[in-house]
């Protein structure tokens, strides 16, 4: 197995519950939409990442790095997020078509995506009927209108929620976070770095420490609410660094004061 660093609580190596699913995922998934090589991808996986979210891209080199290691026979071993945007004709087309370029029959995950308001029961009726047919084994949602995520924290159709959270963008905390159930859907976290905002020069205090990426990652995966979080860098020295940072494991009080400090500022509060 390749590891990247001695950190002495390497937190990539952790397996997490996803909600009430029976995933189990580490802390830093995969996401595809800068172009990473599928030579990092296969790295990451190596170090312990094990969900990949081929969602808003579906992108070759993420698909030729999932096909390589699914032809090593270690299928069971990755959670492979399937996301569409499709309403609601063409779906399941949409989620046929993503299987038969990985060569599965079925997906562990089907993204509902971008959704601010409740699917139409049109949506949530298709999506179920793939569900039924084991094309996929469980259901999520994604969007940015928070209060969504509250109102459908309850039901019982949705087994995941995929929201922003990052230290500029706290609002979960106030408007999702409350509100889930004490057996709550599982929750993955994108935009952890804030399209790196909170890692700028110009953004940050003077005197105050420039955070890495892995910072930004560490940050979000220390709430207690949040299973993974999605990282998605554009080469294997960036997906290297990334990795490196987050396997430090979960921030202290003093650190998380300070992101939020740097947070704050990013905001513009």
């Amino acid at each position: 197995m390749t590891h990247w660093t001695d950190a002495p609580y390497d937190w990539l190596q952790e397996r997490n519950q996803l909600g009430q699913t029976e995933l189990k995922v580490g802390r830093l998934g995969m996401g595809s939409s800068y172009m990473a090589p599928a030579g990092a991808f296969e790295a990451a996986f190596n170090a312990g990442c094990n969900l990949f979210y081929w969602g808003a891209l579906r992108t070759p080199q993420m698909t030729k790095a999932l096909r390589t290691i699914i032809a090593s026979g270690k299928r069971d071993q990755i959670v492979i997020a399937l996301q569409s945007y499709i309403r609601p004709r063409g779906l399941g087309w949409s989620v046929r078509r993503g299987l038969r370029r990985l060569g599965i029959d079925r997906a562990d995950i089907l993204l509902l995506g971008w959704h601010n308001r409740e699917p139409s029961p049109r949506i949530i009726d298709e999506a179920m009927a793939i569900k039924e047919k084991g094309l996929v084994r469980y259901l999520g949602i994604t969007g940015h209108h928070r209060p969504l995520f509250a109102d459908l924290a309850g039901d019982g159709r949705f087994d995941l929620f995929m929201l922003r959270y990052n230290a500029a963008h706290r609002g979960a905390e106030r408007d999702v976070f409350p509100f889930l159930p004490d057996n709550p859907p599982g929750i993955i976290a994108f935009t952890a770095t804030r399209w790196k905002s909170p890692r700028k020069p110009g953004k940050i205090p003077e005197g105050e420490k420039i955070p890495t990426a892995g910072d930004c990652y560490r940050f979000v995966l220390s709430h207690p609410q949040v299973d993974v979080t999605i990282t998605a860098p554009s080469s294997l020295k960036q997906m290297k660094e990334n990795l490196i940072e987050t396997a430090k494991g979960p921030m202290t009080e003093d650190e998380l004061a300070w992101m939020r400090r740097i947070g704050d500022v990013v905001y513009g509060k």
